[in-house]
């Protein structure tokens, strides 16, 4: 399957100015999953700013 990255890139929030992964969605779920995390497409705006990609921070913010 063929990446699509420019499609990617206009859907990804992630504030984290040096990573690597942006617009690359499986290596993003690949290296949070490793970390026992969510990417920061999985927040809200105001709460990916944080940096807290934990699973508890995800169900926190669905209550």
């Amino acid at each position: 399957m063929e990446c699509r990255k420019e499609k990617n890139m206009s859907l990804c929030n992630c504030t984290y100015e040096p990573c690597s992964r942006k617009g690359t969605c499986c290596e993003c779920l690949h290296y949070h999953r490793k970390n026992d995390e969510l990417p920061a497409c999985f927040f809200p705006k105001d709460v990916e700013k944080a940096y807290d990609r934990s699973i508890d921070c995800f169900i926190r913010t669905r209550k």
